[in-house]
């Protein structure tokens, strides 16, 4: 959190991000920071994130959200998720009805860990499925089967936590439409309540950048024919895609990420953990030993201003809306956005009307190029 943050009143209920660096392998094609684990760094972790969290006690800080992320949150185990929520309980008053989320693998023996988080309030569980084809579950890395996710999900339901999010991916190494039928199909009959399809992206450092000339994926337009399916499909069988890489059954849209795209305000607590707090962005450096130093979070960028604000919303299926605009900024839609979205050759992959812009399937899969060139015209 920024340094010298002073006290707050009728704060509105931010989120709460704590990233859990742990990982017993490292996937070939993930970016995000991780480490080896082991007992001693797990409790050390533990403690320094309860050290922070306590820091935050006087600050009279409200919260509707709470996010565990990884790495593999799941290798803290019960007792230490216990200890960490419990500080959050003392130290933030966590509203009725938050939304509390852990990541977890399906491959483990989740009984203890899934025991401690429903214990302590945790209602919503993220599950990294990828796939349910065995042959493509391999090709990346992932040790756990089919039958573990069932096995995941029975162990949640046991304890009553019934929100459940599958991760599905996109453009991995054999996939083709008829496998990614098989997994819809194998959604379908999970029925969790939220899915998160995102595109495989070949990054820098890991182990797929290094054989990514043999590896044997999609192209660009396999791809895109991929994530149209995938969200064709999840539509048939009761999901609405609500933003670009998430869908959801109805009332069980994912809040705490909707803060993001929202531009809304939440902490971030961890080695690698971003947050955007008073109006401020910063980040941790992607280091768990500086982190267990006591070493603050780096001031990264002044948040929220209106490019911000249009490149996340944009990322919404409800996207740029005039009542927004006006709440945040006191002005509605720039109209030079609003010409640029209107004009004939944006048909098919822009929605514009008086009350909002927003981008279709297929503008999604140029949202980047889309979404450069609206804020370029700022």
């Amino acid at each position: 959190m920024p340094q010298k943050i002073e006290h707050i009143k009728d704060m509105k209920p931010i989120g709460i991000y704590i990233h859990v660096p742990f990982c017993r392998a490292k996937c070939p094609y993930c970016d995000f920071y991780s480490v080896g684990v082991s007992e001693s760094l797990l409790n050390r972790y533990t403690d320094e994130t309860v050290r922070r969290i306590r820091a935050l006690k006087d600050m009279k800080i409200t919260a509707d959200t709470v996010y565990f992320g990884g790495g593999t949150p799941s290798l803290l185990g019960g007792e230490r998720i216990v200890r960490i929520m419990s500080a959050l309980d003392e130290c933030i008053y966590i509203s009725h009805g938050a939304e509390i989320t852990v990541e977890s693998n399906p491959n483990a023996d989740l009984l203890e860990f899934l025991s401690g988080c429903s214990a302590t309030g945790v209602n919503r569980v993220s599950l990294g499925m990828q796939s349910a084809v065995p042959r493509e579950l391999a090709a990346i890395g992932r040790k756990h089967s089919p039958d573990d996710v069932l096995r995941a999900i029975e162990c949640a339901h046991m304890l009553g936590i019934y929100n459940i999010s599958l991760d599905l991916m996109l453009g991995i190494p054999f996939q083709t439409e008829e496998s990614l039928a098989a997994s819809l199909e194998f959604i379908k009959n999970c029925a969790p309540s939220h899915v998160s399809a995102y595109m495989l992206k070949i990054e820098d450092g890991t182990a797929f950048y290094r054989i990514k000339d043999s590896l044997p994926i999609a192209d660009d337009d396999a791809l895109a024919d991929l994530y149209i399916a995938a969200f064709d499909g999840l539509e048939q069988i009761g999901f609405r895609q609500y933003e670009i890489s998430n869908a959801a059954c109805s009332g069980f849209v994912g809040r705490h990420n909707l803060k993001y795209w929202n531009c809304e305000e939440y902490i971030g607590i961890g080695p690698a953990a971003h947050g955007f707090f008073m109006g401020k962005r910063y980040f941790f450096d992607r280091s768990l030993n500086d982190y267990l130093d006591g070493n603050e979070p780096e001031l990264d960028c002044i948040g929220g201003d209106m490019e911000e604000y249009i490149m996340l919303r944009l990322r919404l299926n409800e996207g740029l809306t005039e009542q927004g605009m006006n709440e945040r900024f006191g002005c509605g839609i720039p109209p030079s956005i609003r010409a640029m979205a209107g004009a004939s050759q944006f048909g098919e992959f822009c929605v514009c009307d008086s009350e909002h812009i927003a981008l279709t399937r297929k503008g999604m899969l140029l949202s980047n190029t889309l979404i450069g060139r609206f804020i370029d015209l700022l």
